[in-house]
């Protein structure tokens, strides 16, 4: 639900800004799309714990 309504809020407002700050629309909406886009990336890397995540596999040894 609240990755629809924050998609939907940075849709809204990328079109607010790039009508009146860019002179496109599209430009607006294009950017809020990319925007919700990596916000959308990162929250769900930040949440973690995927398959074959290993906790003590630091990165140390090749």
């Amino acid at each position: 639900m609240w990755l629809l309504l924050r998609t939907a809020g940075i849709l809204i407002a990328g079109a607010i800004i790039g009508s009146t700050y860019l002179g496109s629309v599209w430009l607006g909406l294009l950017l809020g799309l990319l925007l919700s886009l990596g916000l959308f990336m990162a929250f769900e890397a930040r949440k973690g714990g995927g398959p074959g995540h290993d906790e003590d596999d630091d990165g140390a040894r090749l």
